[in-house]
C-alpha cells in the first residue's frame, strides 16, 4: 500500500513502532479471519480475507489513498463503536465489487435489477458480520468490550467518506485520524477487494495504542514463561 501524501502524516506522537505495527496487523488479521468464518457459515461457501498492512493516517491522506486506487464510485457500510476506544468503522467497496459480494451472498447469478433490489440489505448484513466480528475479536484479545451501533449504508468518493461530515456524524473532532487497512476478499471464487477503516480521535487512538502495548507485553511474557 502506498503511504500518505507528503505533509499528510499523523502527528509523530501516534506513529506506530515496528512492534506495534506488527501487533496491530496480527490483531486485525485474526479479527477478519473470525469474521470470514462467520460469513462462511452464513453463505455456506469458502470465504478468505487477508489484511497485508495497517496504517494510521489523516482523513485527507485516507481519502487520497483510496482515490489513487479507486476511480469508480464507492459503497460503504458504517457502524459506530464505543468502549475502551471509540469511533466509526467503515467497510468500503468499489460499487461493482459490492455488487459482486451481493451476488456471492445471495447465491446464483442475479440480474442487475435483482442485485439492485437486494444490495443495501445484503451489504448491511455482510458488513455487520465483518465489522462486528473483526472489532469484537480485537477487543476481546485486548481484554476489553465494545458496543456497536446498527449498520448504515453510504455512497460517495473518498473525500465524502472521510470528510468532515463523516466525522461529525460519528461525534468525532475535526482532527480525527484513520486506522486504514486494505483487504483482499475471495468469496465463491469471486475476487473482491475492499477496505476497512476506523475513524477515531486522538484520545481513542492513544487508548488503543496503550491496549496494544499491554497485548504485546502479555505476549512477550508468555514467550518468556
Amino acid at each position: 500500500m502506498s503511504g500518505p501524501a507528503p505533509g499528510a502524516a499523523p502527528p509523530a506522537s501516534i506513529g506506530l513502532t515496528e512492534l506495534q505495527q506488527d501487533a496491530f496487523t496480527e490483531l486485525v488479521n485474526i479479527g477478519v479471519s473470525r469474521a470470514a468464518a462467520s460469513l462462511r457459515t452464513m453463505i455456506g461457501t469458502q470465504v478468505l480475507l487477508s489484511v497485508p498492512s495497517v496504517e494510521i493516517v489523516s482523513r485527507g491522506a485516507a481519502a487520497r489513498l483510496i482515490g489513487e486506487r479507486e476511480a469508480a464510485p464507492l459503497v460503504v457500510v458504517h457502524q459506530d463503536f464505543e468502549g475502551a476506544f471509540a469511533g466509526r468503522a467503515l467497510l468500503i467497496f468499489p460499487q461493482e465489487n459490492g455488487r459482486e459480494l451481493v451476488r456471492a451472498v445471495a447465491g446464483g447469478d442475479l440480474s442487475s435489477e435483482e442485485v439492485a433490489a437486494l444490495e443495501d440489505e445484503a451489504l448491511a448484513e455482510t458488513g455487520n458480520i465483518i465489522l462486528n466480528g473483526c472489532l469484537a475479536t480485537m477487543a476481546n484479545m485486548l481484554q476489553r468490550t465494545l458496543t456497536m451501533s446498527l449498520p448504515g449504508i453510504a455512497r460517495g468518493d473518498g473525500p465524502r467518506i472521510f470528510g468532515t461530515e463523516a466525522g461529525t456524524e460519528a461525534g468525532l473532532a475535526s482532527d480525527a485520524l484513520v486506522l486504514f487497512l486494505y483487504i483482499d476478499f475471495s468469496v465463491s471464487e469471486r475476487d473482491i477487494r475492499g477496505y476497512l477503516a476506523m475513524l477515531m480521535d486522538l484520545p481513542s487512538i492513544e487508548n488503543l495504542r496503550g491496549l496494544v502495548d499491554e497485548f504485546i507485553a502479555r505476549a512477550l511474557g508468555d514467550l518468556d514463561a
